[in-house]
């Protein structure tokens, strides 16, 4: 008999990932499943021979889990854990101390001797300090992947898996819309994200019950984060009281189609990045300056990606840069009465000087 249907649909995400991990190292090391990187044949279920593979070589490429100790990631680690020695990959988990609650730092050593018990090392517990710049959510985030991205450099890993499921896919582009972003925005999280990949995300297609019934079937112990039910932050007050509204007024079905928003979204913004990045050089003269006519010509989604890629390179932070920035970027070349320069973030100065955009440190 097999696994819980709940189960076996997490370890399909993962060995899917896992797979493409071990498929991507083998072509970059040379090798074909006989040296260290073991490639899975397929995707629906590992060989006989994989099925009684011992432990990775320590010569494997590693993969961490980022485990919070709640129900999404407590699933991606048993399921890594199951996965990764079959496909011939080392298996490890990073938990992060965000030091915000009372007894913080003991719950993170817990979670970390969840992991090992799971059988994945090495396992790491790493306390960081939030700030405050962009508010507590997004400040906890930055200080987090912080010390995914360090934890992963620490320990030479390939990928770091993250458990965000298909409802966190639909609180995120509800969070986009609600800030007027544009369709960047809508298309929430990357199923592969990071400097080189690093971050996958197995879940996007899997809601957060079925995460939560292979932790139960599998009696594995789960941590509820407060904060995920405290009103006072925007996505626990999206959860259960806004997407709620929505299904209530709409049926259900919205955070499937949400999650089916962000995927469509996703592919027409990637192909009007790979438009603006080709046409940035025919609207530049000979010293590299943006020129008004030529810029005026592009279609409008086209040009304010021009507009907001020249600002980053003048040194304009992206986080900080928001679409009522691009668009009184754009006034200079579709709306212009002869205003003054235009202040961006990072101390960036737009500023249309004789039919050319010139953006730089102010």
């Amino acid at each position: 008999m097999g696994p819980h249907p709940a189960v076996a649909a997490i370890r399909l995400a993962v060995r899917r990932v896992l797979h493409d991990i071990a498929t991507g190292q083998a072509a970059e090391h040379g090798t074909t499943g006989h040296g260290s990187v073991a490639v899975a044949r397929r995707t629906t279920g590992p060989s006989t021979a994989q099925r009684h593979r011992g432990p990775a070589p320590a010569t494997a490429p590693l993969v961490l889990v980022a485990c919070s100790g709640g129900a999404d990631s407590m699933a991606l680690a048993s399921a890594l854990a199951f996965e990764a020695p079959r496909l011939g990959l080392r298996a490890g988990g990073v938990t992060v101390d965000h030091g915000l609650q009372p007894g913080s730092a003991l719950r993170a050593e817990e979670v970390a001797l969840r992991l090992r018990e799971l059988g994945l090392a090495p396992v790491e517990s790493v306390a960081v300090t939030v700030g405050r710049e962009g508010g507590p959510e997004a400040a906890a985030r930055d200080a987090r992947y912080a010390a995914l991205d360090a934890a992963a450099e620490r320990h030479g890993a390939t990928a770091v898996l993250l458990g965000h499921t298909r409802d966190d896919q639909a609180e995120t582009v509800l969070l986009g819309l609600a800030r007027g972003s544009g369709i960047r925005s809508l298309s929430g999280m990357a199923a592969v994200s990071g400097a080189d990949g690093r971050y996958r995300r197995p879940f996007l297609q899997l809601d957060r019950q079925t995460a939560r019934k292979a932790c139960l079937v599998q009696s594995l112990p789960v941590w509820d984060d407060p904060h995920n039910t405290d009103p006072a932050y925007t996505r626990s007050r999206l959860r259960h009281e806004g997407l709620p509204a929505l299904e209530k007024a709409l049926g259900k079905g919205v955070v499937e189609a949400l999650a089916r928003t962000a995927q469509l979204s996703r592919d027409d913004a990637d192909a009007l990045d790979a438009w603006a990045g080709q046409a940035e050089s025919s609207v530049r003269d000979a010293d590299g300056v943006l020129e008004c006519a030529k810029l005026y010509a592009l279609p409008p989604a086209v040009r304010r990606r021009v507009l907001r890629r020249a600002a980053i390179e003048a040194g304009a932070p992206a986080g900080s840069l928001f679409a009522r920035h691009v668009e009184e970027m754009d006034r200079l070349i579709t709306g212009w009465r002869g205003q003054g320069a235009i202040n961006l973030p990072g101390k960036v100065v737009a500023q249309r000087q004789g039919g050319r955009l010139v953006i730089r440190q102010g």
